[in-house]
């Protein structure tokens, strides 16, 4: 009888000890969803176990990668390519979450994200510009750090295309969002299409943003599979939208406009 009262207390100690640490568990899976899918997206599958995909008329799909990273890869040693390319992409995550970006994934030395998803936005391709405009001063002054250390620069371009696309969440154990459709496919075309330093949009893209930005003309460049696309160079922010003289940061006029937070100066 004591061995059995023991085995009970143990068993009951047991439970009561899984009861107390089930908050803490779904805490920790919350978390973890929410590190890979975008919040509406992890609600809707905590709450009914599945993503209904979605079609989205109208986003801005973006595109990075570092020029030459494939022979840099082979000269490099690994834990300080990994270290370099884990500095940019840490800096990229907090400057497309402050400006309505949405992460999608990371493809070696690429990076890709959206604008204007899961949550509709009307002035999703200026988000994107303005975040593609960070994103290139940020290359610029982690090359100025690396010029002291006489570390070689890294170069980048990125590229731009808006339109619709399918959305959805795929894979059971390691979820994924993604995207799909023709944007997706001309928007790496316009990156692949891009040069050193710089932000080349395609026309659908300039339509929605040439009333807040200075733009390039490029004429019909030839894009793999997709023939000649018109294409520009975003080249800044118009004078009486920027915070800098570089014409690469929003003022509060601009923020007001499309629904941006304000400045930290101006929300004192």
């Amino acid at each position: 009888m004591r061995r059995n009262v023991a085995e009970l207390e143990r068993s009951v100690a047991a439970l009561n000890l899984a009861q107390a640490e089930a908050p803490a568990a779904r805490a920790r899976s919350e978390e973890l969803l929410l590190n890979i899918l975008p919040s509406a997206i992890a609600r809707e599958l905590a709450s009914k176990q599945k993503v209904e995909p979605r079609y989205f008329d109208s986003v801005t799909i973006g595109f990075t990668d570092f020029i030459g990273f494939t022979r840099n890869a082979g000269n490099s040693e690994p834990a300080r390519l990994v270290a370099t390319l884990d500095q940019f992409f840490t800096a990229f995550d907090e400057t497309t979450g402050r400006y309505r970006l949405e992460k999608l994934k990371t493809i070696g030395d690429a990076y890709m994200f959206a604008a204007g998803l899961p949550d509709p936005t009307r002035h999703h391709a200026v988000d994107a510009c303005l975040g593609s405009l960070e994103l290139c001063d940020i290359v610029t002054r982690v090359n100025e750090q690396r010029a002291k250390l006489r570390l070689a620069p890294w170069t980048m371009r990125i590229g731009l295309h808006s339109g619709p696309v399918m959305a959805g969440v795929v894979g059971k154990r390691k979820f994924a969002y993604d995207v799909w459709g023709d944007t997706v496919n001309i928007a790496a075309r316009i990156e692949q299409a891009g040069e050193a330093g710089k932000v080349n949009i395609s026309e659908a893209t300039h339509h929605r943003v040439k009333a807040y930005f200075v733009c390039t003309p490029r004429g019909a460049i030839e894009a793999k599979n997709k023939g000649a696309l018109p294409m520009f160079f975003l080249d800044r922010l118009k004078p009486e939208f920027s915070a800098n003289e570089a014409g690469t940061i929003a003022n509060d006029r601009l923020r007001r406009e499309i629904g941006l937070p304000l400045s930290a100066a101006s929300a004192r």
